[in-house]
């Protein structure tokens, strides 16, 4: 239990003030003269989401492979490095020329557009180091080492919420402020990170030189390492083009309904986003020590992580469902003032509050999957709940406005869920998870 709690608290931090981010954006945006600076960053920022978060497998790969390593894992890191630079040049260079395209196909309102396309064309450029960052944290997640991303991800986003009030409320640039303070928050994080990993027992970078030295290039242009950490990640890509493919439709919806519904529903995914980002910090524990469980080949230590974990995040999601449902006037007037956006805000703020303790088991029993190398069930879990479940559900709620957006929300986290919970039961039953731990 102390062990969970201890690594699961830094990285609650750190994981909390990355939705902050987009909480203090949209607050700001929310408080110009007119809705659409904040329906034009949403649109772009969701976008981005779709981009970046594609390759959220190089986070969650880096994590669990270097959570199952006898060594440093220092091999998976360099490998990670090398795929999320490669990847963010060549996002980079497809990206650019299609963003008009996207923003069309988003249903973005005229007046909306511009802020869009401002946002998105400034936002790419720090697409290279935003993936590689994502290498960076997966492995110290992955080495329980909870403090350095806590480092990591809290200066850069304060940096970045400083830059927000610098350039979008001092300087007046609007979404391109918003876009131009992440940049440079990324460009950050990943020279902080660079830093810190020199400070990991011996330094990274000697250790990879010697190692060079002793045994030349051979082992890292071995093609079976590639091999494994490419079929991993390969599953967690589709997992997760699934899941952003889903929110991505989801913002695109509440687009074509006008600038308000738009607006509304960046506020309550901002705070959904931060729900989400809390709890993670308990599934990014469960991540690291399932991990090192599955290494070990200890039952007991995967038993324990499991039951203890699972209480945590429990508990805390009561506990924001309590704050969402007791704090909802003063929440909703935090983010914008504009009486047309708080309305369509108010019409389904429920949903948001009934997430929490159901998304919990997915956020959790995530962690397991990965930690244990199980990324395929996570994305057949993933594959069910969105094709399946979400589009169906919207398809039959359309006439239902936002309040169908939201109500296929709600069934397609709760179908993730329930997918996880029928498959660690399988594994239960079937011993599974621990025919080869002692």
């Amino acid at each position: 239990m102390s062990r969970v709690w201890g690594l699961a608290w830094p990285m609650i931090l750190s994981n909390i003030s990355v939705p902050l981010l987009g909480v203090v954006d949209t607050a700001i945006l929310g408080h110009l003269p007119s809705s659409e600076y904040l329906s034009g960053v949403a649109i772009g920022a969701s976008i981005m989401s779709m981009l970046l978060w594609a390759f959220g497998f190089l986070r969650m790969g880096t994590t669990g492979l270097v959570a199952r390593s006898h060594d440093l894992g220092v091999q998976w890191l360099v490998r990670a490095l090398v795929l999320a630079l490669g990847l963010g040049v060549a996002l980079l260079i497809i990206a650019f020329p299609s963003i008009n395209y996207i923003v069309k196909w988003m249903n973005a309102s005229p007046e909306a557009q511009p802020h869009a396309l401002a946002y998105l064309q400034i936002r790419l450029l720090s697409a290279p180091v935003a993936l590689a960052n994502f290498a960076i944290l997966g492995f110290f997640i992955g080495r329980q080492d909870s403090r350095a991303p806590l480092y990591i991800l809290f200066t850069a986003n304060l940096l970045n919420i400083a830059l927000d009030f610098l350039f979008i409320l001092g300087l007046g640039l609007g979404a391109k402020g918003a876009a131009a303070a992440t940049v440079l928050a990324d460009i950050f994080a990943f020279l902080l990170g660079l830093y810190l990993l020199t400070r990991v027992h011996v330094n990274i970078w000697s250790y990879i030189r010697d190692e060079v030295t002793k045994k030349g290039l051979l082992p890292w242009v071995d093609s079976s390492p590639w091999l494994n950490l490419l079929k991993i990640n390969t599953d967690l890509f589709i997992r997760t083009c699934l899941l952003l493919l889903t929110l991505t439709f989801f913002t695109a919806q509440g687009a074509a309904q006008g600038d308000n519904v738009l607006a509304a529903n960046a506020i309550l995914i901002q705070l959904l986003m931060m729900t989400s980002y809390a709890l993670d910090g308990f599934a990014h524990a469960t991540e690291a020590l399932v991990g090192e469980s599955m290494a070990k080949r200890s039952k007991a230590l995967f038993s324990a992580t499991v039951r203890s974990a699972g209480l945590w995040a429990l508990g805390s999601a009561i506990l924001i469902t309590l704050i969402l449902i007791t704090g909802k006037p003063l929440i909703l007037s935090l983010f914008t003032d504009i009486k047309p956006v708080i309305r369509q805000a108010e019409q389904v703020y429920w949903w948001l509050c009934a997430l929490p303790l159901l998304a919990v088991w997915s956020y959790q029993l995530d962690g397991v999957f990965i930690g244990a190398g199980k990324s395929r069930d996570m994305r057949n879990t993933m594959f069910i709940a969105s094709v399946l479940v979400f589009f169906p559900a919207w398809w039959s709620t359309r006439e239902w406005g936002n309040t169908g957006i939201w109500f296929s929300l709600f069934l397609w986290i709760g179908a993730r869920s329930l997918g996880l919970i029928i498959y660690y039961q399988y594994y239960t039953v079937t011993n599974s998870w621990v025919r080869k731990l002692k």
